[in-house]
């Protein structure tokens, strides 16, 4: 696979990614959508379908990574790390990318939510609930980003490791084609039903990011984006679901090494 493949490829797919996955949080929570409260199962099995799509779309070009923990574990298990700034360039670019189509797709739905006087009265009284170390986040980041229902850094960070951990490994034991470079056919499918079983059974305390260009990028769009009173991006938070999936990532490639090669 050529630079120009891998970089296009990862785009491409994690673009699909966060719009189909997004997109599911987006129509669960958004006043005026059909969807509006289809609940937990929704979100769980619409982003499993979205790593089905995406894995599918992008594996002839890239492999399918779609994730820096897994592009890292990848590489720690393989060596070579020529590769890893564009497989984590696409991951980013790509991510940033479906999540400005999810403000696209939901335009309307994202304006009549946020003007609603409800909502409106609900992101004034924020700050309070910063006071209370309740929430940093605005009231449609979580269509975006993920985030705490406890903030305690060490739990949150376990939390998205270990998640992780069971995402990687699955991924290196069963997920991948024959070159070993990336998602098999079979291996996209099996990767998407751990995402469904991660969500429902791992994703309760921090929504689950396990990768941290899905959160980065789309919490990167949010800061920016010309929503009226979005609230803010929580900031103070971001760094747990990128480094904790990269630590997971990591000792998800050492295990294997240790215990599988």
């Amino acid at each position: 696979m050529s630079s120009s493949d891998i970089f296009i490829g990862e785009t491409i797919g994690t673009a699909i990614l966060i719009l189909l996955g997004g997109g599911v949080c987006a129509a669960v929570t958004l006043k005026a959508s059909k969807a509006r409260n289809a609940g937990w199962l929704a979100i769980a099995f619409g982003w499993g379908f979205a790593v089905l799509t995406a894995v599918y779309t992008s594996a002839p070009l890239s492999g399918a990574h779609l994730n820096p923990a897994v592009t890292l574990a990848l590489t720690i298990k393989d060596g070579g790390w020529d590769n890893l700034p564009v497989y984590w360039g696409g991951q980013l670019l790509g991510a940033m990318i479906g999540a400005t189509l999810v403000w696209v797709v939901y335009y309307g739905q994202f304006r009549a939510h946020l003007t609603d006087p409800e909502i409106v009265g609900a992101a004034e009284d924020a700050p309070k609930a910063v006071e209370a170390e309740e929430s940093a986040a605005g009231p449609v980041l979580g269509i975006f980003s993920t985030g705490p229902e406890i903030r305690n850094a060490v739990q949150n960070l376990a939390t998205e490791i270990i998640g992780t951990i069971v995402l990687v490994l699955a991924v290196l034991t069963q997920g991948l084609n024959d070159k070993g470079n990336g998602l098999g056919p079979v291996g996209a499918l099996i990767t998407a039903l751990v995402v469904v079983s991660i969500g429902l059974s791992l994703g309760g305390p921090t929504g689950y990011a396990i990768n941290p260009a899905r959160d980065l990028g789309p919490r990167i769009v949010h800061a920016l984006l010309p929503l009226p009173n979005k609230g803010r991006s929580d900031w103070s938070y971001a760094w747990v679901p990128v480094v904790g999936p990269l630590i997971g990532g990591a000792i998800a490639a050492g295990l294997y090494n240790v215990a599988f090669a």
